[in-house]
């Protein structure tokens, strides 16, 4: 009889482990990739379980807006460009960056060095191609800091909005395009181009870089102890993938490209992916630098007539996520 009973308490309290796991759903900023390999690793290999969570993972593409996904209550969770989250802010989704994953930023500008460019200043009366959506904005506030504008006119720069490709480079179209260090600038040395023939401009070497990769949710659920501790959860965990996911490279594009339903992706795109992402994390504790959160208020509000965002953000990031973990 005892035995029973104790089976019985032990399938009870085996039932409510189960029931208790917290669900917890997190929309990526673009499709499943090694950018966001860390997170796919803490699922896979159970650290979100052994966490008391139930993580969905939702990726993105072209026509998702993550401030829009959350908002409509998509998401508890998204990952975000700051930019993007603080643009969307200043027009009234208070998203709060509770995490930062990427201390360094991947973007870059790529151009054909056949077009005679070789420093910041050879770009006037140049055709750019330039990511929309949210992705504009490190570039309008470096033509900003350059005085050139950007309408067509001959003493600026002529831009043209890229789709998520290199092929207005490829084919000519355009003397720069739009490029991530661990993806696009890729797909133009695939597409033909030595490293000889190319001209970059990284965005962290003209002083213009901005926070990309992070974890923001909205205001007022920090508002709750029991969604930031359910939040410090999820940090805490995903920092972890993150760790395994730069120790075990080969292990996590496995993980990527097992989860990748479009099968376009392969092992060697991502592998060369999560490299060069393992150079944007730094710590992985999840900590914003207050620092690098002031810089690039100051980037984005530096745009002349036409700035990201008009005025400081009051209460754009929060500590108390990162001081739950503790």
């Amino acid at each position: 009889m005892k035995k029973i009973m104790a089976l019985g308490a032990a399938m009870t309290l085996s039932l409510g482990s189960a029931q208790a796991a917290d669900k917890v759903t997190v929309q990526l900023k673009w499709v499943a990739q090694a950018q966001f390999a860390g997170y796919f690793v803490a699922k896979e290999k159970g650290f979100y379980k052994d966490a008391g969570l139930d993580v969905t993972i939702k990726p993105g593409g072209p026509d998702v807006a993550p401030p829009q996904v959350i908002a409509g209550g998509g998401a508890d969770v998204v990952v975000d460009w700051m930019p993007s989250a603080l643009a969307s802010r200043e027009k009234g989704v208070p998203l709060v960056n509770i995490s930062q994953t990427f201390k360094k930023s991947g973007l870059e500008l790529t151009c054909r060095a056949e077009t005679g460019i070789k420093k910041p200043t050879d770009l006037k009366g140049k055709v750019t191609g330039v990511w929309y959506g949210g992705n504009e904005y490190p570039f309008l506030s470096w033509m900003s800091k350059l005085g050139y504008k950007t309408d067509g006119s001959p003493a600026g720069v002529k831009i043209i909005k890229q789709g998520f490709n290199v092929d207005p480079l490829l084919q000519k179209q355009a003397d720069c395009v739009s490029t991530m260090a661990y993806n696009e600038y890729w797909q133009v040395i695939d597409g033909g181009y030595k490293p000889s023939q190319l001209t970059v401009f990284k965005y962290e070497d003209e002083g213009v870089a901005t926070l990309e990769d992070g974890l923001w949710v909205l205001d007022k659920n920090l508002k709750d102890p029991t969604f930031v501790a359910k939040m410090a959860k999820f940090v805490k965990a995903s920092m972890k993938g993150w760790d395994y996911a730069k120790v075990n490279p080969d292990e996590a594009v496995k993980i990527i490209l097992a989860g990748d339903s479009t099968g376009a992706k392969t092992a060697k795109d991502q592998k060369r992916m999560m490299t060069e992402v393992s150079k944007l994390l730094g710590d992985a504790n999840g900590k914003l630098d207050v620092k690098d959160y002031d810089r690039t208020v100051a980037t984005l509000m530096s745009g002349g007539s036409d700035p990201v965002i008009t005025k400081k953000p009051e209460g754009a990031y929060s500590f108390a996520v990162y001081d739950a973990m503790k």
